[in-house]
């Protein structure tokens, strides 16, 4: 799972001075995970931006997970740690639809939508169906965060650590391959690439085209379900997965920037507006509209 960090945000703009996609994927200070985040600052970047909307989809997981080294662990993540495993709490959706209330408050101009990222839905559906029943979610993302290893549950990166890259990247799309086809209570699916981001220094370079046959079988199921793609910014999405994506009959994407701190809203938009115009997607006829194939 993404986690607090020091990456620099990089302008958000779009080439012709178009204003910047809606950023579908912020996480606020209500999201376990997002200690140093404010929904307030995040709104004024957004602002700042010219960002058409913003949606605040903060953590909802469910899967307690081995840590290796929970001593190296930041401060702030200690917490949640007992017999090195991690087992992150529930989301306040109190507490969320406050925050947000006050911040349509706060800038009346600016659309901010409700959401959530449910991280692994399809082995907790119990829990997911709860909490989708207690809140008005506008933007329901579905992610994959976690991969069992032996007797434990490991994070993708701790499964990188005892496991060989390409089978690891194969067992989450396995894995993200599952939720699609088990759970249908989500819009978008989020960071269908995110195991690529911890590809291990000290190994042949990370070659998604290695992995097509792995992607499209996610994708084509996705694209039969009317869901859309996220095109997640924080690694840059590679142009094959989009055009593989529209092969699938893919029709729609959004933009998120997976955001863990304000200045992050909206990172690298110019750079994913630009790919998704390569594989054939355009804007849609409002600002706020998803993404679709031309």
């Amino acid at each position: 799972m993404t986690t607090p960090d020091e990456d620099s945000p990089a302008p958000a703009g779009t080439a012709n001075g178009a204003p910047p996609p809606a950023d579908d994927h912020v996480h606020s200070e209500c999201s376990w995970d997002a200690p140093y985040s404010s929904m307030e600052a995040a709104c004024r970047r957004a602002a700042q931006l010219g960002l058409p909307s913003i949606a605040f989809t903060d953590h909802a997981d469910f899967t307690p997970r081995r840590i290796a080294d929970a001593v190296s662990s930041p401060e702030w993540k200690r917490g949640f740690i007992q017999d090195q495993v991690l087992t992150p709490p529930p989301l306040d959706v109190s507490r969320y639809l406050r925050t947000i209330a006050y911040c349509r408050e706060m800038f009346p101009r600016l659309r901010i939508l409700s959401g959530v990222e449910l991280g692994e839905p399809h082995r907790h559906r119990r829990q997911a169906a709860d909490l989708l029943g207690g809140g008005d979610f506008a933007r329901v993302l579905a992610s994959v965060h976690t991969l069992p290893v032996g007797p434990d549950v490991r994070t993708v990166d701790g499964a990188l650590e005892v496991g060989s890259p390409h089978e690891v990247v194969r067992r989450y799309l396995a894995e993200v391959g599952d939720l699609v086809r088990d759970f249908d209570q989500f819009h978008v699916l989020a960071h269908i690439d995110y195991a690529a981001r911890f590809w291990p220094q000290g190994h042949p370079a990370h070659r998604v085209g290695d992995f097509e046959d792995d992607y499209r079988a996610v994708l084509t199921v996705l694209a039969a379900k009317g869901k859309a793609l996220e095109l997640n910014s924080r690694v840059p999405l590679s142009l094959d997965i989009l055009r593989w994506w529209r092969d699938e009959g893919g029709e729609t994407i959004t933009f998120g920037s997976d955001a863990h701190r304000p200045e992050q809203v909206a990172r690298g938009f110019a750079d994913a507006a630009a790919l998704a115009a390569t594989a054939g997607f355009a804007p849609g006829q409002r600002p706020d509209d998803l993404w679709t194939r031309r």
